[in-house]
Formats: structure tokens, C-alpha cells, sequence
């Protein structure tokens, strides 16, 4: 579509200094529903440029039609900070020389500069609305001159004041939870006071409830919620079957991890006339037992989702629901809400339908016992799972129809290795290991993307509002860059003018394996790409190349997925009227923020434990050699991602010898000015461990003593020369342009396990 922005304006100008919102310019703009997603792009692209603004409620202003904008403060641990905005758009840079009297976290009002020669806004911080943080993990120290604390998060101050009284029988060293007493002001320190004894640091408990109180993680439910959970029967009544679709009779299995113990979702398969495969997938009925407006229903809403660490889950419903009536256990029947779609041989869909169900699955099975029987044909697997043989043959022809249909269209499958931290009984890391993505994940992967993706086509075609899951195309700058760095390699991306489609991205991806650069390549296109997250608007999924998808298949561990259970229910049974659509379209926006605010929490928990796990069990091999390549490269040094043990450390760039290092941030490369020795994403060496710090969670390399005069970033193992990078201009005073360091990738979901790989 051809977006003109004087269309745009003129219907702003015509509103005045009201704001406009985005369906009505969609209607106005005489935008198509396929363009819809473009249009949204094009918009924020002109918020980022100060053409325009982006106010509450999905709205677009005029600039001058407002003041100061107001959003959360994110500040890096040297000093400055960003502001994102509460309505979406760019980040605002902020100084560190008007940091002083903030906190990371901290909602406040920004006044904003025009954009710099960069192109980047910057601000200067007018008040602050609502401090972010009431809280602080840290390592409490007692000293003669005044107790202090350290905090565990790098971006809050490096030391809290504890006043005399305040320490509540803390020992120096042990870990504690303070509360702020007093905020940074004009000569005037944080403080706080000790209000909980975490325990000592490295013992596996401490670890595990420091990071929980660091991240706010419920971990107690109240008492009304246990004893609404306890109330609920843990056997399905026969009044409750009433008006509910019976497949007991069906053959139905479930396929998890060995470690999960809450089943959420069962699939069934048949074969038809004409090469036909009619799959049913019925997701645990949690809106059956979960009423709005009750205490399990508020609770599972303060939690968003569950989360889940290497030796533990947080889960968002209490046990006797998630483990218990909710969970699609083997050879019980339990409620459900089933969706039922019908492929042909392509793995186009012919017709789906969706209603409450009641089944009772036949097994329990594991991702290993069925990757065994299709992948492995080991005997003794084959012979004690023969009676659903047949039904798993089938469901492999139907996933592979469904994966070569979606590669067709142009989804984007990022297959990068992810770690799995294996911790003995006492908590402590055994080791870290490849996690496992095989056949039986992939089938199941399949199929919750197909019922995602149908219900929510169901929902967006009945004109109803609902939670969408969404992921926006990546930033035209950043892959533009992206285009400069593949081309060095002989790699190009089609016309960027309307934007490039996923489907050049997953053929990339396709050229590229196998290659030496591969794993760089996908790691930095990764980076390019935005994080997935919920919407009251249907704006499609990039990376799945889908123009409608949602969260439907988890509501036992996911509150989205609970609201479009209702949402589906009301639509079904035509309770959606006109009031009702005017309620839920009032209130899904909040609902569709929240969420996806706790899920970044979560992420950021899971990441933090991960992190901790990794950094402990490198404790002991200081010292030793590694074989790694570059995950990262900043101003300062690189990322080196160990080979064997999926960890990451630094080498900084003070290690490397006399030379002058450049940093080309879009090369992603370090260049020595002198020697023109490169250390670029992706290059492959040999590194020392030379410092571990559990404090920080930060190991730290040294390039390991090179042999035959060839040095790491100039050649590949293969022989395989680099391009050169060019490099023009002076040095800059001060130092290399510090770099962005590493950003959350796009995600994805489809179905989560005990340690989730994929957010869709």
C-alpha cells in the first residue's frame, strides 16, 4: 500500500487537539484490512520521526497537541538511562547528568528535544510520577563508618544507605530484602531498612528467593485463593458434562517433557477420505473452574503467567487446579475446550470448529519415548506404545505437512541451540547441556500453532473484540544494517522500499546452513527482530507470516489464554452483544499491557536464575581453555559463547594488546587501527577463564595464547578469510560509541514446557 502522510494529518487537524484513534484512521485512511498491519508501521515510524504522537488508548495526536510525555525509566548500569513511553514509539535517551535524584523503574514526565542529527530523541526528566522501586535484594555489610547495601540489580545506585536501627539482624554478607526509606535528592543518599533475611549468598535457596523478591515474583498464594482452590472438586461431576461434545471414546494422547507435571492441552488425529487428517486438539477447560471476578481469578491475573526456574515452577494457579482438576491427566476425564480442524493433503485448512468438550486421555507421553518410536524405531519403545503406533504415524504426516506449509508461506524458524540446566537434588548445577528439539516437539509445536492460529482467525472474522498475540515487522534501520553486514558474505535481501517480507528472511536463513557464518548470522538477525507481545489489536505475526494469531492453548499457566477462552465461550454461545463488545474492547487493551509486562518479567527472572546457574558452575575452572566464538561485540570487548557449555563471558577490549581498537557497530566488529586485527560476531577462538563473579553474575575471558602466528577474528579454522572492514575517519575523542549490548529476541510460545524454549 502507498501510505501518505498528509491524508493522516488532515484528519488530525481536522479533530484538533483530540487525539484520533487508530480504527478511525484505518476507516478514514480507506486502509484495507490486509494493510492494516503497514499502516500501524508507517504511523509509528512518523511518532519516531516527531511527526506525530502516540497518546492512550491506541491514539495518534498531533505533536503539538500535547506536552510532556510520560513512561518507565530503564537505566543502564553506566549511567544514563532510556524513557519508553507508556504509548508505544521510540525510546527517549536520557543523560546521566539528569539521572541523579531517579531510579531505575521510576514512571516519570519527559520533556523531549527535536531529534538530534542521529535521528535519536532525547529528554530531560520534568517530575516523577511513581517510583518503581519500593524494594532491594542485595548483600547487606556492616562497617564502622555506617551499614550499607549492595544491591543484586546493577542499575540501582552501588550503595544504600541502612541508618542506625535498620538493619534487622543481618550479618555482614548475608543477603537481605530492604525497603526504601528514602529516594536520591539534592545531597542526599538512597537508604533503606532490612525487612527480610534471605539467607547466605550460594546456597541454592538464597539464590532462588533472592531473585524472586529482585523481580517482585509471587510466591505465596493468599489464603482466600487456597481455600478457593481447595473448595474445587478433584473429580468431574455429571451435571458438569452437560452441553459438552463427549470424545472419551477418541483415542487421545498427551506429549510433554519428562519434568511437567501440568498438562495443558491433548491431541487426537484420524485419518479421511481424500488423503484428509482431521486433528483435534482440546486445551484444558480453566474458564470452567476460574470465574471472573472471583480470587483465583484476580490472583491469576496479578501473576500473568507462570515462571519457571531450573529446579522449580511459580505457577499461576494454585496446585490443585494446575496440577490437579485442570491438568489433562491419563485415564481421567477432564473438561475441555477442543479445536477441531480439518487439512487437506497440502495442510490447508477446510473447515474448523470449536466447542466445550469433555475427554480422557489415554497416555501420558514423553517428548524422548515418542522422538524413540518415529525417529529412533527402538523395539522396546515400539512394542509397549503398539496401540498408538498407527495414530502417531499420523500425526507426523500431518505435522510435516503443516511445517513444509508454513515454510512455503514464509515463517520464520530460528533453530539456534538453547541450554537446559540440569540441577542435582540439592539444587546445585550438574551440568548445562543442549536442550533437546526433536521430532515429538515439533509435531506438538505444529498443532498449537494450527488451533492458535484458527482461533483466532474464527474470533478476528466474527468481529469480536479479543487478545491478540502480535509481532511487528523488525526496524528498518536495523536491518538495513542487517542487508550491509550479510553482504559482506556475499548475501543480499530483496527491495526494502515496502518492507522486507519474512519469507526473504527464512530463505536466508536457508542459505546459510550449514555455513561457517551461520550461527552469527541467525544470532544478529535475532537481534533484529522486536519481541512478540499482546494486543487488543489484530496487527498479525511477522515471524509466522500469519495475519491473525493468538494465545489459546495454555490457560493454565497463561492468563491471555484464559481471556480468549471467555471471549471464544461468549462468542459460541452468542452472549457477545453490543454491550458486551463495548465492555471488552474498553478494557482489553489494560488487559493486553499487563500481561505483557508480566511476561517480561517473568523472561527477565528466568534469565537472571539461568544466568546465576551458569556463572556458579564456572566457579571452579578458572584457568581452564575453552573453544568459544563472538555472541556480542561492544565497545568495550566481545561476547564469547563457549563451544561445549552454552556460557558466555567477556573479553575486554584492555586484553587484547597495544593496538587501538574501532568498534563498527554495524559490523559488529572490534578493528585494531594499527595491526587491523578484527574480532567480529560469529569468528571462532580459543579463550581462558580469568575471573568468575557470582556477584554480578559475570565470567570473564582472556584470549587463550595463540600457536602458528594466526590470530583469532583474521581467519576461520577452515582457512576461510573474512572480508576486510573498512575504516574511515579519525578516532573519536573519548573513545569508541559505546554499543547496545544484547536485546530480547522476538520470542515465540506456541507451547511451553517446563523450560520454555519458544514465545510465538
Amino acid at each position: 500500500m502507498k501510505f501518505r502522510i498528509e491524508a493522516v494529518l488532515e484528519v488530525l487537524r481536522a479533530r484538533g487537539s483530540e487525539p484520533v484513534a487508530f480504527r478511525e484512521l484505518v476507516s478514514r485512511c480507506g486502509v484495507a484490512k490486509g494493510d492494516r498491519l503497514g499502516f500501524r508501521e508507517r504511523l509509528d515510524r512518523q511518532v519516531a520521526a516527531g511527526v506525530l504522537r502516540k497518546v492512550k488508548g491506541n491514539r495518534y495526536a498531533l505533536p503539538e497537541a500535547g506536552g510532556a510525555i510520560t513512561g518507565r525509566l530503564s537505566v543502564h548500569p553506566d549511567g544514563y538511562g532510556f524513557v519508553l513511553p507508556d504509548e508505544g514509539g521510540d525510546d527517549i535517551f536520557i543523560p546521566a547528568r539528569y539521572l541523579r535524584e531517579n531510579l531505575h523503574g521510576d514512571r516519570v514526565e519527559v520533556r523531549v528535544s527535536p531529534p538530534g542529527r542521529l535521528g535519536k530523541r532525547e529528554g530531560r526528566i520534568l517530575r516523577t510520577l511513581e517510583r518503581g522501586v519500593r524494594r532491594i535484594v542485595g548483600r547487606f555489610h556492616a562497617d564502622p563508618d555506617g551499614n550499607y547495601l549492595v544491591p543484586e540489580e546493577l542499575r540501582l545506585p552501588r550503595l544504600v544507605a541502612i541508618p542506625p536501627g535498620g538493619k534487622s539482624g543481618a550479618i555482614d554478607g548475608q543477603v537481605v530484602l530492604a525497603e526504601v526509606t528514602a529516594y536520591p535528592a539534592p545531597r542526599q543518599s538512597a537508604a533503606a531498612k532490612v525487612v527480610e533475611v534471605l539467607g547466605w549468598p550460594d546456597e541454592p535457596e538464597t539464590e532462588a528467593l533472592a531473585i524472586i523478591r529482585q523481580f517482585d515474583l509471587p510466591d505465596r498464594f493468599p489464603e482466600e485463593v487456597v481455600a478457593a482452590a481447595r473448595a474445587v472438586p478433584q473429580a468431574v461431576p455429571a451435571e458438569a458434562l452437560a452441553g459438552r461434545t463427549d470424545l472419551r471414546d477418541l483415542l487421545t494422547v498427551t506429549i510433554d517433557g519428562e519434568t511437567a507435571r501440568d498438562f495443558d492441552d491433548a491431541v487426537s488425529v484420524m485419518k479421511e477420505r481424500g488423503d484428509k487428517i482431521r486433528l483435534r486438539v482440546s486445551i484444558a477447560d480453566v474458564s470452567h473452574y476460574v470465574q471472573p471476578g472471583s480470587a483465583l481469578d484476580a490472583e491469576a491475573y496479578r501473576r500473568g503467567t507462570s515462571v519457571y526456574f531450573p529446579d522449580r515452577c511459580l505457577p499461576m494457579l494454585p496446585e490443585e487446579l494446575s496440577n490437579g482438576i485442570c491438568s489433562l491427566n491419563p485415564l481421567v476425564d477432564r473438561l475441555a475446550f477442543t479445536a477441531e480442524i480439518l487439512f487437506d493433503r497440502s495442510g490447508g485448512v477446510l473447515e474448523s470448529k470449536f466447542y466445550p468438550s469433555v475427554i480422557r486421555s489415554d497416555a501420558r507421553l514423553t517428548y524422548t519415548a515418542v522422538r524413540k518410536i518415529l525417529v529412533d524405531r527402538d523395539p522396546a519403545e515400539i512394542a509397549a506404545h503398539e496401540p498408538l503406533l498407527e495414530d502417531l504415524g499420523l500425526m507426523e504426516e500431518l505435522a510435516r505437512r503443516l511445517m513444509a506449509r508454513r515454510r512455503q508461506r514464509g515463517s520464520i524458524d530460528f533453530d539456534l541451540p538453547e541450554p537446559e540446566i540440569i540441577v542435582d537434588l540439592q539444587g546445585q548445577t550438574e551440568a548445562i547441556v543442549k536442550a533437546e528439539r526433536n521430532l515429538a516437539h515439533r509435531i506438538i509445536e505444529e498443532f498449537m500453532l494450527a488451533a492458535n492460529e484458527a482461533v483466532a482467525a474464527f474470533l478476528d472474522a466474527s468481529d469480536v473484540p479479543s487478545l491478540y498475540r502480535i509481532h511487528e515487522p523488525p526496524d528498518p534501520v536495523k536491518l538495513n544494517d542487517f542487508s550491509e553486514l550479510i553482504h559482506g558474505f556475499g548475501y543480499s535481501l530483496g527491495s526494502q522500499e515496502e518492507g522486507i517480507a519474512p519469507g526473504e528472511l527464512q530463505r536466508l536463513l536457508e542459505e546459510v546452513e550449514g555455513k561457517p557464518e551461520e550461527r552469527m548470522i541467525n544470532e544478529v538477525l535475532l537481534r533484529c527482530m522486536k519481541q512478540a507481545r499482546y494486543s487488543a489489536e489484530n496487527l498479525g505475526h511477522y515471524g509466522l507470516a500469519s495475519p491473525c494469531y493468538t494465545h489459546f492453548t495454555s490457560p493454565i499457566r497463561r492468563y491471555p489464554d484464559l481471556v480468549v477462552h471467555r471471549i471464544l465461550r461468549h462468542s459460541l454461545a452468542g452472549r457477545m452483544g453490543e454491550k458486551e463488545k463495548e465492555r471488552s474492547a474498553a478494557t482489553l487493551p489494560d488487559v493486553a499491557s499487563h500481561t505483557s509486562s508480566r511476561e517480561r518479567v517473568a523472561m527477565e527472572a528466568e534469565r537472571e536464575i539461568v544466568a546465576l546457574k551458569k556463572v556458579q558452575f564456572m566457579a571452579d575452572k578458572i584457568g581452564e581453555e575453552f573453544d568459544g566464538f563472538i555472541s556480542g561485540v561492544s565497545s568495550y570487548g566481545f561476547f564469547v559463547e563457549l563451544v561445549d557449555l552454552f556460557v558466555e563471558g567477556m573479553v575486554h577490549v584492555s586484553t587484547l594488546g597495544r593496538d587501538y581498537y574501532r568498534y563498527v557497530e554495524k559490523q559488529h566488529a572490534l578493528v585494531g587501527e594499527r595491526l587491523g586485527r578484527i574480532f567480529r560476531i560469529g569468528d571462532r577462538l580459543r579463550v581462558k577463564l580469568a575471573a568468575v563473579s557470582t556477584e554480578r553474575k559475570q565470567l570473564d575471558f582472556v584470549l587463550a595464547a595463540e600457536e602458528g602466528g594466526v590470530a583469532p577474528g583474521e581467519v576461520e579454522p577452515d582457512g576461510e578469510f573474512y572480508p576486510r572492514i573498512p575504516v574511515r575517519g579519525k578516532r573519536p575523542p573519548g573513545g569508541a560509541k559505546r554499543g547496545k549490548g544484547k536485546q530480547s529476541p522476538a520470542g515465540g510460545g506456541g507451547k511451553r514446557h517446563q523450560r520454555p524454549r519458544k514465545r510465538r
